[in-house]
């Protein structure tokens, strides 16, 4: 590989780095809103806005390390308590971050931002550490347990500094010169450089780290801000701080190294006041060992090995059957190799799959931004709630779940929560609260959305249907039915149209991507309670759980999630109804029944459904259907290929899979046959009966 293309490759995982550290830059500055106090919220803040400053200075990009460089002191300041944690402050960090990602992204594109961007908000950044935000200092701002307590205003401490990097540190792509010179920042150094371990140069170990530096710096810093300038490399490298000025601090045990000839280091026992120091390679080692390891790997090649993965699994059905038919012949050990070859080849599926699935954290973290801006541009004030971020799902869904999130999430501001006045109108208090929630139910993902708004006005929702032309006036409408008027295309009840929404696009889109992804939403309201949005999502879409049905000679898949019981009804229990549709009483309601023999043109299938079975399974919007098939085969999951990918789109099929036989089988969607009508197999919905006598 050239050196141009490292640099390139160098530099789009840089950029790598910085998206993500930005996208969790926004929760973190969500919880340090609703809680000023929490130094680690902090902490990790000012670490993240340090790495994207000693990167940018890597690459050259002066302006994004001159801007990172003005805020990565506010953020100190904050640290010190020399600056109070206030809304001001908070809200100052919050574009100051927004500005931050706007350099980055013109970095990316190779652009130069406007001559001046972002000098206001830098000029801002310098007023704030001069003026302190407000009197009162943060209560967290205190130092670590561990850290030592910092001099009197003022007062200059002295400190001597043994810093010994180990062969790790230049691994990592750190630099020693760069420590220095950052510790020269803090005041007056006075730095030696150790060489009595370099060896001749015909010896020499490029990869190898001889050289040792002993610094004796006199600041008015703390012990602890020493620190924070190794904070980077303090795994990779052997770490001795001990203050001169005779002040006690908490005592740890130094690296075991002779000291430097001609230099006070001072031996291990003599140090009494050594405030950090890592312990040599065991030290170091453990170190590293408490912390993820992690690799980025291109998307196609993982694709690539769950495409073999799949394979493999076909393939192994395909051993199982031929095994299976010669179990007489071949004895029982035959069998039990395949038993195990099924069980490792389940695991390693699983593995496999493992390896695409990703928090939906990724996600999460870009709502808290949306919230600010849509709540302070409609002057409602909105409280975001997340739980379970750390849920993992196919990162494929994951990169379908952003457009979707925002539209429900701007929703529940614009529609869901009530003015200020309203809500103090209503006992409630002023700043409203949506929450966002994931979790995992089998094997599907579900993702709330909820607000304690004024909830669906079911009144008016039907009213303004009605007037669009969606309904008739007379319908007699179910709640349910009423709630499923916010999906449909070009349906708005805002009463005027604005850049948040009014436009009539937004819920009927949300739909869309979400039936594409195989999933569904649930609605749950309570007038002048709120309102909760539930998405139903597979949590991959490679394999799936199905069931294997009989239509005649043909084989297909059903969602086992889909599935809510199988049955043979009673004859007196089906009735044919307008336009030939047939419809079975399931319990004290009506379900309209769908051949598949008669959708799909297959012969010699059973067209009785009281000689077959019923599949009674539930659509996206909740209602239900009976899939009228011969017989169940059995459960089994199958992969997934795509139509559209080998073939042209099939209504009512939503991809297919290889049985055991090396039969093409399949996988049918739910939510489209329920919108086919029986014998032409074209979309034309059919209102079902509510008065029909069993």
């Amino acid at each position: 590989m050239s050196t141009g293309n490292e640099f390139e490759q160098f530099r789009k995982t840089f950029f790598e780095e910085c998206q993500e550290i930005l996208s969790d830059l926004d929760g973190l500055l969500a919880t340090l809103a609703a809680d000023p106090s929490d130094r680690e919220c902090l902490n990790a803040i000012f670490r993240g806005v340090h790495s994207i400053k000693a990167g940018a200075g890597a690459f050259s990009f002066t302006r994004l390390v001159g801007f990172s460089h003005n805020l990565e002191a506010a953020l100190d300041g904050l640290r010190d308590g020399r600056i109070a944690g206030t809304d001001q402050v908070t809200q100052l960090l919050v574009r100051a971050v927004d500005t931050l990602a706007a350099f980055v992204e013109a970095a990316q594109c190779g652009a130069e931002p406007r001559a001046g961007f972002g000098d206001e908000l830098s000029r801002d950044l310098l007023r704030m550490m001069e003026t302190g935000g407000e009197e009162r200092p943060i209560a967290s701002a205190a130092p670590k347990p561990e850290a030592a307590t910092a001099s009197p205003a003022g007062a200059l401490s002295r400190f001597r500094i043994r810093f010994k990097p180990h062969w790790e540190m230049f691994r990592h792509a750190n630099e020693p010169l760069l420590v220095l010179r950052e510790l020269r920042q803090l005041g007056t150094c006075i730095i030696a450089c150790d060489m009595s371990r370099l060896p001749a140069i015909n010896a020499l170990d490029p990869e190898e780290s001889y050289l040792c530096w002993l610094i004796e710096i006199e600041t008015v810093a703390s012990a602890a801000r020493i620190e924070e300038v190794f904070e980077f490399v303090e795994d990779d490298c052997d770490l001795m701080i001990e203050p001169m000025d005779g002040i006690e601090y908490p005592v740890a045990s130094p690296a075991e190294e002779p000291a430097i000839p001609g230099l006070v280091a001072g031996e291990p026992e003599e140090a009494a006041g050594v405030v950090r120091a890592n312990g040599g390679e065991e030290g170091a080692g453990k170190a590293r060992g408490n912390n993820v390891s992690s690799i980025r790997v291109e998307l196609s090649r993982v694709d690539r090995l769950v495409n073999m993965v799949g394979e493999l699994v076909i393939t192994q059905s395909m051993l199982a059957q031929q095994i299976a038919d010669l179990a007489l012949a071949q004895g029982s050990q035959a069998v039990r190799g395949q038993e195990d070859l099924a069980m490792l080849t389940r695991e390693l599926q699983e593995c496999v799959m493992a390896i695409r699935m990703q928090p939906v954290k990724s996600v999460f973290a870009r709502m808290p931004r949306l919230v600010r801006e849509v709540s302070a541009k409609l002057g409602k004030p909105i409280r975001l709630v997340t739980a379970g971020e750390l849920t993992e799902v196919d990162k494929t869904v994951i990169e379908e779940l952003a457009d979707p999130l925002t539209h429900m999430i701007r929703n529940a501001i614009d529609h869901g929560v009530e003015s200020p006045e309203m809500r103090r109108a209503a006992g409630k208090p002023e700043e409203g609260t949506i929450e966002l929630t994931a979790l995992h139910a089998g094997s599907n993902i579900l993702i709330h959305v909820a607000d304690d708004g004024g909830g669906i006005d079911r009144d008016r929702l039907f009213r303004k249907a009605v007037e669009k032309g969606i309904v008739s006036a007379n319908a007699k409408l179910s709640e349910e039915e009423i709630d499923e008027l916010l999906f449909s295309p070009g349906f708005s009840t805002a009463e005027k149209v604005t850049d948040v929404s009014g436009r009539g696009v937004g819920m009927d889109v949300v739909r869309r991507n979400i039936v594409k992804l195989g999933g569904r939403i649930q609605v749950q309201s309570a007038l002048g309670k709120g309102t909760r949005f539930t998405l139903v999502i597979p949590l991959t879409l490679a394999v799936l759980d199905g069931m294997i049905v009989a239509v005649g000679t043909e084989r297909y898949i059903l969602p086992l999630t889909s599935i809510i019981e199988s049955y043979r009804p009673h004859p007196r229990t089906v009735r044919v109804v307008t336009g030939g549709m047939q419809v079975a009483a399931v319990r004290g309601e009506y379900v309209r029944l769908v051949h598949l023999h008669d959708l799909f043109g297959v012969q010699d299938a059973v067209t009785d459904p009281a000689q077959g079975l019923v599949v009674l399974v539930e659509t996206a919007q909740g209602n239900k259907i009976g899939v009228v098939v011969d017989e169940l085969i059995g459960q089994q999951q199958v992969v997934i290929k795509s139509l559209t990918d080998n073939f042209d789109p099939v209504r009512g099929i939503s991809g297919a899979t290889i049985l055991g036989n090396g039969r093409v089988a399949l996988i049918l969607d739910i939510e489209q046959l329920s919108a086919m009508s029986p014998r032409t197999g074209s979309e034309r919905l059919v209102p079902l009966p509510v008065d029909v006598a069993a």
